[in-house]
């Protein structure tokens, strides 16, 4: 039998499972306000008040000297979205350097997962497309990403009691999918690259970074190199969300003391999650979906029309069949060459449930689209609605399968949340090895009865 300490799926440490709780009732909020953003464009949209729809969202507005007259579309898609993807920076690097992922037993689960969550969703839209109208196979990466505000709006709807093992699986392969989507982009979607402002992008970036290194909050230093550092990015022709990552890394997570060790605290990382993550699920996502999901279906014969298509199909059938297939079978593999088996209170179709949310790609599908097709081209409509579809498809069928699951989860939730002796630590995490973590100061004996060896997730 495998050591608890080759168990997949299993309970992570007690602050990290708060600090995951935490980041999750934002997001979900988020998710909520993302679903009103995309169902207003989509009504909008489709309504004899169309027009007015589509002249607010192609009214441009910036500096035409600096090549930012953008539309208020465009400003959506490459502004607003650097702070979506500055906030999954943060947590990516936080989850690494700080958190349970640094552990490289740990962060192996969620990189495989990610990976073949991308890699079949990306295989199944090819095969479609393979012999197809010219230029189909650009949107070969739009089922490819996972969006974890639609996931946990769905979750909120169904009301399961997810675990935090699997709700914090679900986080995490959302950011890594996150960084893996903004490099493909910046590799694939780039057509034309400047040197040149490339290299201008460095000075402020660097200055950034040398700035929060000495922890330096102060905005009105900080925000106009955040500033420089996109709008370089983005007359060198990458897409400018990428600026939003680059910033993010060179923010410290773990503040050094003079002795060099991480124990004067936090970096800055934390403090600028706290303060920016509302308004990235508050406001950055959800207005990108109000400017990106409306689109004109064209009634019944319209939308089969756009259903018939090949980049449609690709689309739907990448995110639902192909992320379902690409995440568990990753999982799969890493238990089979591994030889670790899931945690004892999960099973299969626990993880073909959050591999089914993963196919709920709403988001960065959406960016990636543009990107592909451009705004004016028919493909790019239908390639919506393939997302559309393909996302309801995904959040129905993960609905059913968790829902099904409920009553164990719900079991597990309750079994997390006890605390008998009310220290302020639930029972599952009162190990001595999670005390300690939880609270450095402490150096006592495990209450009477309490396990003194390692935890259940090792």
């Amino acid at each position: 039998m495998p050591s608890t300490q080759s168990r997949l799926l299993s309970r992570g440490s007690y602050p990290e499972a708060q600090r995951i709780a935490s980041v999750l009732r934002k997001e979900t909020v988020g998710g909520a306000l993302l679903l009103a953003g995309a169902a207003i464009a989509l009504v909008w949209a489709n309504s004899p008040w169309s027009g007015a729809y589509e002249t607010l969202r192609d009214t441009r507005v910036g500096p035409s000297s600096l090549h930012l007259d953008l539309s208020l579309g465009t400003w959506a898609a490459d502004g607003l979205l650097a702070i979506f993807f500055f906030v999954a920076g943060l947590e990516l690097k936080r989850e690494f350097v700080a958190g349970d992922l640094r552990d490289p037993r740990r962060a192996a689960l969620p990189i495989a997962a990610a990976v073949g969550g991308m890699a079949v969703p990306a295989l199944f839209f090819v095969l479609f497309n393979l012999g197809g109208e010219d230029g189909a196979l650009r949107g070969w990466a739009i089922p490819s990403a996972t969006d974890i505000a639609f996931a946990l709006a769905v979750l909120a709807v169904i009301s399961t009691h997810l675990p935090s093992a699997l709700r914090t699986f679900l986080l995490t392969l959302a950011v890594v999918d996150d960084l893996l989507a903004i490099v493909v982009i910046a590799i694939f979607y780039t057509e034309e690259l400047s040197l040149g402002f490339l290299g201008l992008t460095l000075l402020p970036l660097a200055l950034f970074g040398f700035l929060v290194q000495k922890r330096v909050r102060s905005w009105w230093l900080l925000l106009p190199l955040a500033a420089l550092t996109w709008v370089f990015m983005h007359e060198s022709g990458i897409h400018a969300t990428v600026a939003g990552v680059l910033l993010a890394f060179t923010v410290p997570v773990v503040r050094s003391d003079a002795a060099g060790g991480p124990d004067a605290g936090p970096g800055l990382a934390e403090h600028f999650e706290h303060r920016i993550r509302p308004l990235s699920a508050g406001v950055a996502v959800p207005v990108f979906a109000f400017f990106s999901a409306g689109v004109a279906i064209g009634g019944v014969s319209g939308l089969g029309e756009s259903l018939g298509d090949s980049i449609a199909i690709g689309i739907m059938v990448g995110l639902v069949a192909g992320k379902a297939i690409g995440i568990t079978g990753a999982t799969w593999l890493v238990s089979r060459f591994t030889r670790a088996q899931l945690d004892e209170n999960l099973g299969w179709p626990d993880v073909i449930g959050l591999a089914l949310l993963g196919g709920m790609g709403f988001t960065v599908s959406l960016l990636i689209t543009e990107l592909a097709y451009g705004a004016e081209s028919e493909s790019y409509d239908h390639a919506k609605v393939g997302i559309l579809g393909g996302t309801l498809i995904a959040a129905a069928l993960a609905a059913v399968l968790l829902r099904l699951r409920n009553r164990r989860y719900k079991q597990m939730y309750e079994e997390e949340h006890r605390d008998v002796d009310q220290d302020g630590i639930p029972d599952a995490w009162d190990t001595v090895d999670d005390r300690a973590e939880h609270d450095p100061e402490w150096r006592g004996s495990p209450p009477p009865g309490r396990t003194v060896g390692p935890s259940a997730d090792g």
